[in-house]
């Protein structure tokens, strides 16, 4: 099984301290050996959690402009953006069980990669848009486009792959955020587009159509 980029450090953690945990309760009697075999449980569970949450799967890349995340359509709706203008606004929230590797939506050029500091509350609410997130800005052949990776209230770090000026296929990967989250993504009306999804839909990154070009 591959482990997304910036997961080893984690899992490599929790195993050590299974492993030493384990040792300890070997060594160990009475009520400090049942703390130690309690902590080595605990920490082999957590060394599982990890090694399921920072899977990266091989992914086949659909058509259209395709899903940037594994999860759960919270919101599409038409909204008029600061940045994007007049743009299709569509919201993944991603459980914890989900991959958490996120992926290119088009072919595109990086102009911007920003990084805001904010507080870290529950990913699917309303309030989440003051969390910690980073924002990506795109330069596509249909013109901008907009991903804004936010963390939840269990997601402590976002870990981008992509840098400003990098050109940027189609389903190639572009971050990882740690533990629960949410992924927006607002594609410009001009584009002329059909969305092929809607509020409560199951998408994976890559594989799953967001929306089509009708040109």
């Amino acid at each position: 099984m591959k482990i997304a980029k910036g997961g080893l450090s984690w899992i490599g953690a929790a195993i050590a301290a299974f492993l030493f945990f384990s040792i300890l309760a070997v060594f160990t009697a009475d009520s400090l050996q049942k703390l130690f075999v309690f902590l080595s449980v605990l920490s082999g569970l957590v060394s599982i959690l990890f090694l399921v949450f920072f899977r990266d799967p091989q992914r086949t890349i659909g058509n259209g402009i395709v899903a940037v995340a594994d999860g759960i359509i919270r919101d599409v709706s038409e909204i008029k953006d600061a940045e994007i203008g007049d743009a299709w606004f569509i919201s993944t929230f991603m459980n914890i069980y989900h991959v958490h590797v996120n992926r290119m939506p088009v072919d595109g050029i990086i102009k911007k990669v920003e990084h805001h500091s904010g507080s870290h509350l529950p990913a699917f609410t309303k309030e989440s848009e003051r969390n910690e997130r980073v924002t990506l800005l795109i330069e596509t052949q249909f013109g901008l486009v907009k991903i804004v990776l936010i963390a939840g209230t269990l997601a402590r770090r976002i870990v981008p792959y992509v840098q400003q000026g990098e050109k940027i296929r189609k389903g190639e990967k572009i971050s990882l955020i740690r533990l629960g989250s949410r992924v927006d993504v607002y594609l410009p009306k001009k584009m002329k587009l059909t969305v092929h999804v809607t509020k409560k839909d199951r998408v994976k990154a890559g594989g799953s159509i967001l929306a089509a070009s009708n040109v």
